[in-house]
């Protein structure tokens, strides 16, 4: 090959490197979008949210609920960020997975069971007032509904809707007020909300209902015995 051919080559090369790695960056930059228009910063680093709050001394039977997603699960040190994308998603694909799972719009892989969590202690509380302290830790909003359980029903089991969300008909109560108590626009990022509620002796469950939040994993069980 003359010298000539040889640098023309070497140039052309360098230019594709170049392009290649550019709409790689604009490519990752419009995967980490996350579904409110955030972007995730590479290092991992939360979206702004509004100034951390904490709850005020509430009655009864305290509960401390925690809600969290892939975002607040990796973003310590993955570089993983809200709307990123499992193998074949991408955005605005909606309805079931290879597994036959329920796939919500603009949640890609975190539209999956398992990818986000609701968690409560104790589990077990006294009759009575019961306060609710909800402290969200992912990067998206996340609320608390509160449904009664029929005996033998598990949690998790109830129908999805073409809207991503399942039926509040019977809810004895919500959190979804950021920094705030009772019903809202959901909890923001890194902020608490409450609720107290009155529950008689029975089974409930906590759950997200935010579109695609309850089949993506966000319930739980919580016990209430009679107080002696």
């Amino acid at each position: 090959m003359s010298s000539r051919r040889f640098w023309t080559v070497l140039g052309i090369a360098i230019s594709s490197l170049v392009l290649g790695i550019g709409s790689t960056a604009l490519l990752g930059a419009a995967a980490l979008s996350g579904r409110d228009g955030r972007v995730a910063a590479m290092s991992g680093s939360y979206p702004q949210a509004p100034p951390s709050c904490a709850a005020p001394a509430l009655p009864g039977a305290v509960v401390d609920v925690t809600l969290t997603d892939m975002g607040g699960m990796m973003g310590t040190g993955g570089g993983m960020g809200p709307g990123m994308m499992g193998p074949g998603m991408g955005p605005g694909m909606m309805g079931t997975g290879a597994d036959g799972s329920w796939v919500w719009p603009h949640l890609g892989m975190m539209g999956r069971p398992g990818m986000m969590s609701v968690v409560v202690s104790p589990a077990t509380v006294p009759a009575g007032p019961v306060s609710l302290r909800v402290r969200n830790t992912g990067w998206l909003n996340h609320e608390v509904v509160v449904l009664p359980l029929a005996p033998g029903q598990a949690p998790g089991q109830r129908p999805i809707g073409p809207d991503g969300e399942v039926d509040e008909s019977g809810s004895l109560g919500e959190a979804a007020r950021t920094c705030g108590e009772g019903e809202g626009d959901g909890i923001a990022p890194g902020t608490t909300g409450w609720t107290t509620i009155t529950l008689p002796p029975g089974r409930y469950e906590l759950l997200c209902n935010i579109a695609g939040h309850y089949g993506a994993g966000m319930y739980t069980t919580l016990d209430v015995v009679p107080d002696h």
